[in-house]
């Protein structure tokens, strides 16, 4: 395969400043690469079913693959995967999941469990050097080690945290905070497990 087209489904624009950052330490073959951002969650799967129809087109000429990026929040992750998946299985085309071992694919659905904030604290080095003053060892308490199932919503602990530490009094700015700790953080080393699963998944887009 000469080259890749990838687009990404994401249900923000914090999600896209991630991507635009985080891509690009994972991939490392030629890609075309396309971010195509929706008005929140409720609008990207409302929008999902057509979209994906329309991709079916584009695949028949084009080589294309399609991730999908949205955030379980509070929901039941295998409920909203399934839904997904059926999405997908209904527009004509293959995910990763339906197929098997080292079969292509044209679809990647992913969850950032709970919320895409999970994968700051994955990278506590490149949170608290994009914030200085927040703790080194903050991923070493109990409440952070699995940065997936920090309670009471990601988002809110890292606004919690950043204020603590002297940012953002009047509320945490989502795509300028995304930005910044996008840009430092290191794939290799991030210890969220929605991370690790996304990661895998880009590189599994690989396979010929």
């Amino acid at each position: 395969m000469d080259f890749m087209r990838i687009e990404f489904l994401l249900e923000e624009r914090s999600a896209e400043a991630v991507m635009r950052n985080i891509v690009p330490k994972i991939i490392n073959w030629d890609a075309i690469v396309g971010y195509h951002v929706f008005n929140g969650k409720h609008d990207l799967l409302g929008k999902l079913p057509n979209r994906l129809k329309g991709y079916k087109e584009i695949c028949r000429f084009d080589p294309c693959k399609i991730v999908v990026l949205i955030d379980k929040d509070r929901q039941d992750c295998h409920v909203l995967k399934t839904r997904l998946e059926r999405v997908a299985a209904d527009a004509g085309l293959i995910t990763k999941t339906q197929c098997g071992l080292n079969m292509q694919f044209q679809v990647l659905n992913r969850l950032a469990i709970e919320e895409l904030e999970a994968w700051f604290f994955g990278d506590n080095q490149a949170l608290s050097t994009a914030y200085p003053r927040v703790p080194t060892h903050l991923h070493a308490k109990a409440k952070y080690r699995n940065p997936d199932g920090i309670p009471g919503g990601t988002s809110q602990a890292l606004e919690r945290v950043l204020m603590q530490a002297g940012y953002y009094a009047g509320g945490m700015p989502k795509i300028e905070v995304a930005m910044k700790v996008s840009s430092l953080m290191n794939p290799d080393r991030n210890t969220s497990k929605s991370f690790q699963v996304f990661k895998a998944g880009l590189l599994a887009l690989r396979i010929p």
